[in-house]
């Protein structure tokens, strides 16, 4: 698939990259958001119990939930369905 990304692409992306914790730079910067972007798909994440926000030493990290398991599983699914391929970072 060509083309911008749709937001459930970005929230695919936001979640497979945070199962590791990470920061909110890494996250701007792996996923080629804006700050202003970034805090849109993370509060919404963060909504659903799907993303965790935590705080390490002075940092804040951001780690994917086990309820953000199903999403991640059905988006793969529809996504091989319709493009016959796995979803995959923008490089």
């Amino acid at each position: 698939m060509e083309g911008n990304r749709t937001q459930y692409e970005i929230y695919w992306e936001i979640l497979s990259f945070c199962k590791t914790p990470r920061s909110i730079t890494q996250i701007i910067q792996r996923c080629d958001l804006n700050s202003k972007t970034v805090q849109k798909y993370i509060g919404f994440l963060e909504s659903k119990g799907y993303l965790l926000k935590t705080a390490e030493e002075d940092r804040t990290l951001y780690a994917t939930m086990p309820a953000a398991r199903e999403f991640l599983n059905l988006f793969m699914r529809v996504y091989l369905e319709l493009y016959n391929n796995s979803p995959e970072f923008k490089l």
